[in-house]
């Protein structure tokens, strides 16, 4: 089945509205947008920033490819994408102003991609990927970077379908998750089944594979975003490639992650 892009930008947009509900009306201080959110030393301004920067970024490889190869090659030169030094940058701008940046990065970013082909093959910082799996990413990053502002402001979120895309990207990236930590990716096939929040299965992976991961989607996309550690949700794995997994797992590109700490929340 075709991926559509007009699907994508709708669960963007509706992820986008349920993180920015929280940002409305935030106080330019250390109660708001600079309270610390459970990644270490980044405040929600960090969070949004990020998002931002690399919403503009997602939208130059997708619309001017030359351009971003040429600043991703000035930036391989000076040593790589630093995160930290792209959060720095943005710290002292004003909380009413940094939404305003993220507002209007955001809406170009779904203006921009709502048009392209899905299958068209844009540049990244790793592999080159279609349009439908740069956009996707960004869901995925709208949605764990958001989950760390939840986490800051101790709201609840709720579940919603739209974390299958996180989940999807989770378990494409399972060979990544094992290079990115130094270890040659297994071959053998996995299993994962996870409870949807309507309460179906999602399902990737052959039915017969002797290694097996399942639990909720909402513990499944928390583990694989590391926003939380595999000891406070209800993910099981069957399996030793499936437990190794498990503990290394990573949806996003880069570097491993440190996650968080086991214990850092309620299980579950």
């Amino acid at each position: 089945m075709a991926v559509s892009m007009a699907d994508l930008v709708t669960d963007i947009a509706a992820e986008t509205a349920a993180l920015r509900s929280l940002l409305v009306g935030l106080p330019d201080d250390e109660t708001g947008w600079d309270r610390p959110t459970p990644a270490d030393g980044w405040s929600i301004r960090d969070q949004v920033s990020h998002l931002a920067y690399f919403d503009e970024v997602a939208l130059q490889s997708a619309t001017d490819p030359e351009a971003f190869n040429v600043e991703l090659k000035r930036l391989v030169e000076s040593g790589g994408v630093d995160t930290e030094t792209i959060a720095a940058r943005y710290r002292d701008m004003p909380g009413e102003e940094l939404l305003a940046w993220f507002d209007s990065a955001r809406r170009q970013l779904m203006d921009g991609f709502g048009v392209l082909d899905p299958g068209l093959r844009v540049p990244w910082f790793g592999p080159a990927m279609s349009t439908a799996s740069s956009f996707t990413a960004r869901i995925m990053e709208t949605w764990a970077h958001g989950q760390d502002v939840f986490d800051a402001l101790g709201a609840e979120r709720e579940p919603s379908p739209r974390m299958r895309h996180v989940a999807h990207i989770g378990v494409g990236a399972r060979p990544f998750s094992f290079v990115a930590n130094g270890r040659t990716p297994p071959t053998d096939p996995v299993r994962v089944e996870l409870r949807a929040p309507d309460g179906t299965t999602w399902a990737w992976g052959p039915p017969d594979a002797a290694n097996r991961v399942t639990g909720t989607a909402l513990d499944f996309c928390l583990l694989v975003t590391q926003r939380r550690h595999r000891d406070d949700t209800d993910v099981v794995a069957t399996g030793p490639v499936a437990d190794e997994w498990l503990s290394i797992a990573q949806a996003f590109a880069g570097p491993a992650g440190t996650g968080r700490a086991p214990g850092q929340f309620s299980r579950g």
